[in-house]
């Protein structure tokens, strides 16, 4: 229940009002983004390799 109440005040907070119906899917949902959270900060970022690439234009290939 205190996450949901949490939940509940973290949003009001920013001015979304939340129906309580919704707050057991958005309990479900928070908790699924706090492990994901947990689960990047935990990785080795070695492991995790990202490369960009500017393609000027790029927008517009098709």
């Amino acid at each position: 229940m205190a996450l949901k109440l949490f939940i509940l005040d973290s949003l009001e907070t920013k001015g979304v009002r939340v129906p309580k119906e919704h707050l057991d899917e958005l309990e479900m949902r928070w908790q699924g983004i706090v492990s994901l959270k947990q689960e990047t900060e935990a990785a080795l970022l070695d492991d995790h390799d990202i490369a960009l690439r500017n393609i000027p234009g790029g927008d517009h290939l098709e």
